[in-house]
Parts: C-alpha cells; sequence; structure tokens
C-alpha cells in the first residue's frame, strides 16, 4: 500500500482524532494558574509591560517605575480582595492602558483578536471557491465552435464561421 493510499485510510484519521480528543482533555483539566503568592505576582508581573521601558515586562524590568508597578502587585496580592484581573484593570487604569501586554477582548482591542481568524477564514475560503472554480472548469465540455474550430485545424485547413474575440472569421 503506498503512502498516499495509508494516509487517506480511516484508521489513520481515527488515531489522529483520538490524539486531539485526548491532548484536549489533557489541556482542559491541567491546574490552572499559580499555586503560592510569589507565582501570583510573576503571573500578574509578566502581564503588565513598564512604562519607561521599550518591550519589557514589569517583571524583567528594573526601572524604579517597575519596581513600582511589582510592588503595588505584591501589596494587591497580600491583601487578597482582588482578582488578578482587577489588579491588571487598576493598572491599566492608572496607566491609561499603556502597559498592557495581552490586549483586552473587549472594545476596539478586540479587533487584535479577531481580525487574525477573519482574514484565516476568509483566505480559506477563497481558496476553496478557486479551488472549486478551477476544477469545475477542467471539467467543462467544449462548445460546437470549438469542436468544428479543432477539426478544422486538424483536417490541415481552416475552420470556417468560427470567429476569434476580434469578430475576425478563421
Amino acid at each position: 500500500m503506498t503512502l498516499a493510499r495509508r494516509i487517506k485510510s480511516w484508521p489513520v484519521w481515527m488515531l489522529m482524532g483520538l490524539v486531539v480528543v485526548v491532548l484536549l482533555t489533557i489541556g482542559s483539566t491541567r491546574a490552572d494558574g499559580p499555586r503560592t503568592q510569589s507565582e501570583r505576582i510573576d503571573a500578574i508581573s509578566k502581564r503588565v509591560a513598564c512604562p519607561t521601558c521599550d518591550g519589557e515586562s514589569v517583571y524583567v524590568s528594573r526601572a524604579s517605575a517597575a519596581e513600582s508597578i511589582r510592588n503595588q502587585i505584591a501589596r494587591d496580592v497580600a491583601a487578597g480582595k482582588l482578582a488578578d484581573d482587577e489588579i491588571i484593570a487598576n493598572i491599566a487604569t492608572a496607566f491609561q492602558a499603556k502597559v498592557l501586554l495581552v490586549p483586552r477582548a473587549t472594545g476596539f482591542d478586540a479587533l487584535v483578536w479577531v481580525l487574525p481568524i477573519a482574514v484565516g477564514v476568509c483566505a480559506v475560503a477563497g481558496l476553496a471557491a478557486a479551488f472549486r472554480r478551477w476544477r469545475l472548469q477542467q471539467g467543462a465540455v467544449p462548445s460546437d465552435d470549438d469542436r468544428a474550430l479543432v477539426e478544422g485545424l486538424l483536417a490541415g485547413g481552416t475552420a470556417t464561421g468560427v470567429e476569434d474575440d476580434d469578430g475576425e472569421v478563421l
């Protein structure tokens, strides 16, 4: 059996489906989020950008503004009153949302998440339509004019009564 036939056989597809189900199950049931306060502080500070540095998170940066934000995160975590997203929202409000490393999934920021998916879906749909059109054109039946033209050319003469694009008789 050739490789192409083995790939197309149903047991291979069943095996791939089983692998996907197992991986999704493992991914959805694993423990989520940090367990200790220091892990939670690190996780939050990795999501917040340093306001004075280019492209660095508060976790990585050693600037005084980053230290200040890290200390604020530590105080909020130690208080235990706010969730991670609420702590980040408070920091974003204080700095006019210029410190978010991961864009929000609401409002104008949602376009960052939606546009790539929409472009991908449109590209796949466009390719599917193009492939379908090409496949249908390959199976097109020639018209009587096309047959007359071919027969005339094969006979060594010209096919009378057949016009080209300019309206001239061939």
